[in-house]
């Protein structure tokens, strides 16, 4: 079968293109085993054939779905596949999207956006009267593809052996993607003029604004080539800023066109079509690296960067963040520049500066918010390992998504999906905003678009009933505010407010529980784990009840506010800068969390006071409403608490508890049975062995004081202290009958007294059969002469010794012969 023949008579197009030659290897693939991955480069055409001749070669008499990952890709696609037979989108091709969709009986190819897919599923598990799914760009690896192509592999194997699925690419590494699917692949090799590659000949400086510097690269573009030029820039913030700059620069004869995906559609159009007069000048966004076909691009200008999906910590949900480019979207950038003639390709980076880009981008459930997903697979019944999934999810996120559905009572305590649950996944919004507008109602519709949209203030204070205000009444608004408004983003919450709200007022199924509540209440609902508490101090810092912090400019108006609801931060993990938040009440939180607010008897260590700390507090997760002084706090408690102050100040032993230590430590080398006191084994038995003995004990400077050697003591019964004594004692006693503690803890075991209570010992100082190192002192209890054999220092360095005490302590007895003295600690009477 020809391409010709695969599209029919009807289907012959005027122009061929690279795919042509892939569609009867493909066709015959899908035929044969109703599943392949077909890669082919940007360009080739396999969005606008491909559906085509899967329709007209008969494969299969349901419809054919055909994914796409943006909302102008899915109406261009529409569109041109319409145009195929005279027609316009809603006959024989249609399209659906949310807020959106132009479908009837009679067709029989629909173009719909990622999302779409996942809620016909969920609707209809068995996918009634489609016959094919084909998941265009796959490569680049949205959430809901992803998603989307592993619930339908699930489906194909359980129930329906009929159903074809198809992934297209232009730069996918096709093998693990046709492993999964147990697909053959099919290429088309694509044809493609050269691309002159020009770099910045060296890097930007950190002064330099990405704006003037994307104009000023567009505008040596204009100067040194023909045709039209295609300038990729991250979003449409960058656009509108770098199209003002150009408006003032081009030539009359260049034909300047925006495309971002929240465009007005008949603006969208404008920039797709082929220009009548005049050179084009696209300003876009990454939507035209591989989902659109912009015609008569010979020219391409790379800004390098792109917006992506990222879970932001700061909002709780996924939201566009801008990277670096990786080379591989780099690369399909500048191709779009050689679809029709040789040309040429600027980039606003050095070429030493592309081979530090990423090899490719990450596949979006590596690093999104796992929320939608996590709910969508408790809807389904299964758990992600029980999917084939092409990237699994991340286990710490996805478990962190499914402790947000259980607090938002989507999910059970056994993580089951709840009636609740199912309500939220109809909704086209994030769980907590969808679990706020099932909560609240109709009237939480404004609030709800609101926070799924960008800030439309700027220059605001972080106020969240600014941003309403102006969404109320803007003319108002203006003329009482100096901030900024994008009207564009304000526009497009108002739209979404209206389908928000006839969406949950034509719904039966929704039961609201609450209505009439304030702003601050329905912030709440969607961010319980946000509400935030002031912190004593003068900064305005705020601990959250989901345990961590945040923190507010101090000239900010709700810097001095007991409690708040954090809407957004800017992400920092450690303490996040708060970026929009309302004030609420603490009448309103007790309405709306009295359940989860519960008195707590709090007694811990303060390493700030450095002491034990009794507390009744009231709380709501890690902030505490209410905080008093526990006065009769249990001693256990207390001492339990000491413990983590010992953790923290750190065990300190006294010499007598260092001595007892070294002596259980040498009975234990020598085969006796006593416990471990080495300093990590008493570390980490602690609670054993020390806990009994803390009573009373509260302050650093109470432990500083307290003495470890009882305690230690009683970890050896009545038979190993007579065991420890008899073969290691601790004391030894002089001739007048003192006891002086034996130290172990050297090489040999010493003791230290003063040289005149050992006259009269003829024999040395012994432990059993080992000597002692005997350090001899002064009268003032300074070391004279250490010694491991007494009698020997009678006969001969004594008298050395004897000579120099007799001049400095001539009070005190210095015998010519010493084991013939009696041993004493007294000095002559002054005046002998």
């Amino acid at each position: 079968m020809d391409a010709g023949a695969a599209l029919g008579d009807k289907g012959r197009m005027k122009t061929a293109l690279p795919i042509d030659d892939a569609l009867p290897d493909l066709i015959d693939a899908l035929r044969r085993t109703g599943r392949a991955v077909l890669q082919a480069p940007p360009g080739a055409g396999k969005t606008t054939r491909v559906p085509l001749a899967m329709h007209e070669a008969g494969l299969t008499k349901g419809r054919i779905i055909m994914l796409e990952p943006r909302r102008l890709a899915a109406r261009a696609a529409a569109a041109r596949l319409a145009e195929h037979y005279g027609e316009k989108p809603g006959e024989t091709v249609g399209y659906r999207m949310r807020g959106d969709s132009k479908v009837s009986k009679s067709t029989k190819i629909e173009v719909v956006t990622e999302g779409i897919l996942t809620r016909m599923i969920q609707s209809d598990p068995e996918l009634t009267g489609v016959g094919a799914v084909i998941f265009d760009e796959f490569h680049e690896r949205s959430l809901n593809a992803d998603l989307g192509l592993a619930l339908s592999l699930e489906i194909a194997a359980a129930l329906r052996e009929d159903l074809i699925l198809l992934a297209m690419s232009a730069t996918l590494d096709a093998g693990p993607v046709a492993a999964l699917m147990e697909a053959p692949i099919v290429t088309s090799e694509g044809r493609s003029f050269p691309v002159e590659s020009r770099w910045l000949p060296a890097p930007l400086t950190k002064r330099a604004r990405f704006d003037d510097a994307m104009a000023d690269l567009i505008m040596t573009a204009v100067a040194d080539t023909t045709g039209g030029i295609l300038a990729f820039l991250p979003g449409e913030g960058e656009i509108r800023r770098v199209e003002a700059q150009l408006k003032r620069r081009l030539p009359a004869d260049v034909n300047l066109r925006p495309l971002f995906g929240a465009m007005e559609l008949g603006a969208q159009r404008a920039a797709i079509r082929p220009e009548t007069e005049g050179r084009k000048l696209v300003l876009a966004t990454s939507i035209a690296e591989t989902s659109l076909t912009i015609e008569d691009i010979r020219v391409v200008v790379d800004g390098g960067k792109a917006r992506r999906a990222r879970f932001d910590p700061g909002a709780g949900m996924s939201r566009l963040v801008t990277e670096r480019v990786t080379r591989a979207e780099a690369t399909q950038r500048a191709g779009r520049a050689g679809r029709v003639a040789p040309g040429c390709a600027y980039k606003l980076w050095t070429k030493g500066e592309e081979g530090a880009l990423s090899p490719y981008p990450p596949a979006e459930i590596e690093a999104a918010d796992l929320a939608d997903l996590a709910l969508e697979l408790a809807v389904w019944g299964a758990a992600p390992d029980q999917l084939p999934f092409l990237t699994p999810p991340p286990e710490g996120a996805y478990a962190e998504a499914c402790a947000l559905l259980q607090m938002l009572g989507a999910l059970d305590n056994c993580g089951l999906i709840t009636a609740h649950g199912r309500a939220l996944a109809r909704l086209p919004l994030h769980p907590r905003l969808a679990h706020m507008l099932v909560t609240s109602g109709p009237n939480a519709a404004s609030l709800a678009a609101l926070l799924s949209d960008r800030d439309p203030l700027t220059g605001a204070p972080t106020d969240l009933t600014l941003r309403i205000e102006a969404l109320t009444d803007l003319r108002r608004f203006t003329d009482a505010r100096p901030y900024g408004v994008h009207r564009p983003s304000l526009e497009r919450i108002k739209q979404e407010t209206k389908r928000l709200r006839q969406i949950v007022s034509k719904s039966s199924q929704h039961s609201f529980n609450q209505q009439n509540l304030s702003w601050a209440e329905m912030a709440a609902l969607a961010y319980p784990d946000r509400i935030g508490i002031r912190r004593k101090g003068d900064a305005a810092r705020f601990q959250l009840s989901g345990g961590k912090g945040a923190v507010l400019d101090d000239g900010d108006a709700l810097a001095s506010q007991r409690l708040i609801v954090v809407t957004d931060t800017d992400g920092n993990p450690r303490e996040a800068r708060i970026r929009q938040a309302v004030a609420i009440s603490l009448a309103e939180v007790r309405g709306l969390f009295a359940e989860q607010i519960q008195w707590h008897d709090n007694c811990s260590w303060s390493k700030r006071d450095r002491r034990v700390v009794a507390r009744q507090q009231e709380k709501m997760g890690a902030i505490a409403l209410d905080d008093r002084i526990w006065k009769d706090a249990p001693d256990e408690d207390i001492a339990r608490a000491m413990l983590d102050g010992v953790r923290d100040l750190g065990i300190s032993l006294s010499d007598a508890a260092k001595r007892f230590c070294a002596r259980v430590a040498l009975g234990r080398h020598g085969g006796l049975d006593l416990p471990d006191m080495s300093p990590d084994a008493l570390a980490e038995g602690i609670e054993d062995w020390l806990l009994p003995y803390l009573s009373g004990v509260k302050t650093a400077e109470q432990w500083k004081r307290f003495d470890l050697l009882p305690a230690l003591r009683a970890q050896l019964d009545w038979g190993q202290t007579q065991a420890l004594d008899a073969a290691i004692p601790g004391q030894f006693q002089t001739p007048l009958g003192n006891k002086i503690p034996i130290d172990y803890a050297g090489e040999h075991p010493e003791i230290q007294l003063r040289l005149q209570e050992l006259f009269g010992q003829t024999t040395h100082p012994m432990v059993g059969k080992t000597p002692l190192r005997v350090t001899l002192l002064s009268p003032a209890r300074r070391a004279v002469q250490t010694t491991m054999d007494l009698p020997g220092f009678w006969a001969g360095s004594y008298a050395d010794v004897r000579k120099d005490m007799r001049a400095k302590y001539p009070r005190h007895p210095w015998p010519e012969d010493p084991t013939q003295a009696d041993p004493t600690l007294r000095a002559k009477p002054r005046g002998r």
